[in-house]
């Protein structure tokens, strides 16, 4: 993918994500629902978390810790767009992942608090690991087999683990096995006429403690991110995949088109049809 000025790219594969921002943009997100291993390889990657700010220069890495509230910018830095790798480590992999080692070497540690931004030193494992991912991404790669990619998500894992004791209870804290991570689950299931209720249950807890702990990951209540997650995957069908207006509100999860056409100009301050 040939790279083109004034153009804004993030692709991904498998669960590593490539972002590239050219020098006049900045883009900024808002909470960390998986545990991500971030490299700069040009520009800045500033994170803010209530009165502190780390700032992520080029050649650094920063490991951000799921279930937190941050706000994470993106930005170039003089003439340097920025370009980054996002490493994301699902709870479900990371499960797989501990499942397969050996158990006798991990150490029996115990931190009641671990940060929520842990800025890396220089490390020749890590670094390595980058470095050998930019050329798939660069404008003439081909795509890689997802299974060296899942192989790239374990080498990151081991590079953490090799860096610091401490991201053994990190990486593979499964508090509350029984639970089904609340995101990953509305994530697959945003498009499904479900209540809360049945959502509650299907993912192991009472709607109370449902409520509680979907809290702590969203400002919004969960009636509302299911509404702006269905507009924000309709517009992306509209735009990109020039799906039919008709036809998308049903594909996305709402019953009545006039009702659709309403929240998505509410939402976006313009009509689907535009």
């Amino acid at each position: 993918m040939e790279l083109v000025k004034n153009e804004s790219l993030s692709f991904n594969y498998l669960d590593i994500f490539f972002s590239y921002l050219h020098n006049d943009e900045r883009k900024c997100t808002q909470k960390a629902m998986n545990h991500v291993l971030m490299y700069v390889y040009s520009g800045e990657f500033v994170i803010e978390e209530g009165n502190s700010k780390t700032v992520i220069k080029k050649g650094e890495s920063v490991f951000i810790r799921r279930d937190n509230r941050v706000m994470m910018t993106k930005q170039p830095k003089g003439d340097e767009p920025f370009k980054g790798i996002f490493m994301i480590f699902k709870r479900q992999f990371l499960r797989s992942f501990f499942q397969k080692i050996d158990k006798k070497n991990t150490p029996a540690i115990k931190i009641k608090k671990i940060p929520s931004i842990i800025r890396l030193d220089k490390n020749q494992n890590i670094d390595s690991l980058f470095q050998s991912m930019h050329p798939y991404f660069d404008n003439t790669a081909t795509v890689p087999p997802m299974e060296l990619m899942e192989l790239k998500l374990q080498e990151g894992i081991y590079s953490l683990l090799y860096t610091d004791r401490i991201f053994y209870q990190c990486l593979f804290d499964f508090t509350d096995p029984w639970k089904i991570d609340i995101m990953e689950f509305m994530e697959q299931n945003y498009m499904n006429e479900l209540s809360l209720e049945e959502i509650a249950i299907f993912t192991g807890r009472s709607l109370s403690t449902f409520k509680r702990d979907f809290s702590k990951l969203c400002n919004i209540s969960p009636q509302k991110w299911i509404i702006e997650r269905r507009l924000k995957a309709a517009y992306d069908l509209i735009k990109y995949d020039g799906g039919r207006v008709k036809d998308v509100y049903m594909e996305v999860g709402f019953k009545n088109q006039s009702h659709f056409s309403v929240a998505f100009k509410k939402y976006y301050g313009f009509s689907p049809s535009q």
